[in-house]
């Protein structure tokens, strides 16, 4: 979520973009796959997961938060830390405490905007086209960039007067991720998240990929 998907950011270069193929025995020519977007009932699954995780973290349930997050991604942001996997679920314990410490609650947290989505992880098929064996490479996971707003109360204590209450809307995005068929969705938080690092893990995302906006603002 939007308190410790900035734990850690991959920085790494991503791996060379290589044309997905499809391969008929009987020729040997490859032919372009082409990725498509999901369909309007898988994206409506994304954002309905992501509007789940949302409410489990507002109602302080943070280690949802781990939980949920992508496997890749865990064990990549695990494996830049000196404590691994003990280290993360230690920092993520701690956030409920510090919030409270700093005065911060979270009131809201929900999808908003437009949801794109794009076909990701190669893997091969086998099939019978007539009497023909043919293999091709296709895309086995769906991935959704779902954009959220989070509201924040900040409870400020000023020395000699009385606390100042406000609040704060947060601008992200979550990066929703499936296995095709299942609707089990897990998540990549936005905030501190690059390209290159989303290409590191999930190599043939488009190079110019652009995620949705950042932002932080007082509430109107």
């Amino acid at each position: 979520m939007v308190l410790v998907g900035s734990i850690a950011s991959a920085q790494d270069t991503p791996p060379p973009l290589a044309p997905l193929p499809k391969v008929a025995k009987e020729t040997g020519q490859p032919a372009p796959v082409i990725a498509s977007l999901a369909p309007a009932d898988v994206v409506a699954s994304a954002v309905a997961a992501v509007a789940n995780l949302g409410d489990q973290v507002v109602l302080g349930r943070f280690q949802v938060a781990l939980e949920r997050m992508n496997p890749l991604w865990k064990e990549r942001t695990a494996n830049q830390m000196k404590g691994g996997v003990q280290e993360l679920e230690g920092q993520l314990a701690g956030v409920a405490r510090q919030m409270v410490q700093n005065g911060i609650s979270i009131i809201s947290f929900k999808p908003q905007g437009q949801p794109r989505s794009f076909e990701v992880s190669p893997g091969k098929k086998v099939e019978k086209v007539n009497g023909e064996e043919v293999e091709s490479l296709i895309y086995t996971k769906w991935l959704v960039l779902i954009p959220t707003v989070t509201k924040f109360r900040i409870t400020q204590k000023l020395e000699n007067q009385a606390p100042k209450t406000y609040t704060i809307d947060s601008i992200g995005f979550q990066v929703a991720i499936t296995e095709k068929g299942k609707n089990d969705w897990t998540f990549i938080d936005g905030s501190g998240l690059t390209v290159n690092a989303l290409r590191g893990i999930f190599g043939t995302l488009p190079q110019d990929l652009q995620f949705p906006p950042l932002e932080k603002h007082e509430s109107r």
